[in-house]
């Protein structure tokens, strides 16, 4: 394979071939890798000083993606977390490159051996069980699209359903019956089954007849914006319409379609339930995943400091139980 010339073939490839056919990505995640290639490559054509259909594999140097990393963050003005999530989506094109022109195998193994930069963990925020409460009641209720902003922020909340899940939902992945059910698409192509409340079910059933009638059909998007799917980014526009006030300066808070889903994982844990069953919930591959949410429950840590709390030592206190009394407890056997 000639190193110039090839370049484009390879991309093509790559995407058609190995990210879909092979390993079977999903649109979002696709999209993704396409924007980090597209970005490196044009700064690569314009480190080069020319354009990017004459690009070939030999000017993909590591040096170049070295520099690509810091114009990233020193141009670009991306956060470090950025950086590395740019660093990681380009290990699988270099090894795709690796595998389909070895004489380049050294700059693809040094590129897979740039470390990503430590960065501190962003900060989980969360609705408080009252602020939920709040925003539900304030929803409109009349309107066009009361009906569907409704049913909307409660499935957020019921499901701590990503965006891109909810975007993707159709008619055919709900079950409203007695014990209502929703199956949602998510990461790696896996799918997973979360139980509705009756409220929840309620509101989508009456969202699904004033849409479609009824029976709807089952390949129907369930969230619309004038009879179309709503995208991710009709999603986040609804919820900053309805939830905007209950952003938090001080916590650099900002409520948006994700921060559901962070509300959900606390409000379970604070009802008891076990992290394996939130895992299972969220479609969290990882328990870890999962575990930060116990970090960050003050009140499940305030329940935990008062059952362990030592006994009060105050004078008060510090009478002696009868079964410590040698003299009573005799005088008690004594009357058997």
């Amino acid at each position: 394979m000639s190193a110039n010339g090839s370049l484009g073939a390879l991309v093509q490839s790559f995407f058609l071939d190995h990210l879909i056919c092979v390993k079977g990505l999903r649109p979002a995640s696709v999209r993704s890798y396409r924007d980090t290639v597209r970005l490196f490559l044009g700064f690569v054509a314009a480190d080069k000083g020319g354009r990017i259909t004459g690009l070939g594999l030999d000017d993909l140097s590591f040096e170049r993606v070295l520099a690509f990393l810091k114009h990233l963050e020193a141009d670009r003005g991306n956060h470090i977390a950025t950086r590395n999530q740019r660093l990681a989506a380009m290990h699988c094109p270099f090894e795709y490159v690796a595998s389909r022109s070895p004489e380049h195998l050294g700059v693809c193994q040094r590129v897979a051996a740039i470390p990503r930069k430590r960065v501190a963990p962003p900060q989980t925020h969360f609705l408080e069980k009252d602020e939920v409460e709040m925003l539900l009641r304030g929803l409109p209720r009349d309107g066009r699209h009361a009906l569907r902003d409704r049913a909307l922020v409660l499935f957020l909340y019921n499901t701590g359903a990503r965006v891109s899940e909810v975007a993707d939902l159709r008619v055919g992945h709900l079950e409203l019956g007695a014990h209502p059910v929703v199956r949602l698409h998510g990461k790696g192509d896996k799918w997973r089954t979360c139980p509705l409340w009756q409220q929840t079910a309620g509101l989508l059933r009456d969202l699904l007849e004033s849409a479609f009638g009824f029976p709807a059909s089952p390949d129907k998007a369930v969230f619309l914006t004038n009879g179309r799917p709503l995208t991710r980014s009709g999603l986040y526009k609804i919820v900053r319409r309805h939830a905007a006030w209950l952003d938090d300066p001080r916590t650099d808070r900002r409520v948006s379609p994700h921060t559901f889903r962070h509300t959900a994982a606390v409000h379970l844990l604070e009802s008891g339930v076990e992290v394996n069953v939130i895992r299972g919930w969220l479609g969290h591959v990882d328990l870890a995943t999962t575990n930060r949410y116990a970090e960050i429950n003050t009140k499940t840590k305030l329940a935990a400091l008062e059952a362990t709390q030592p006994p009060d030592s105050s004078e008060a206190s510090r009478t002696i139980p009868v079964w410590r009394s040698d003299e009573t407890l005799l005088k008690w056997l004594a009357s058997l």
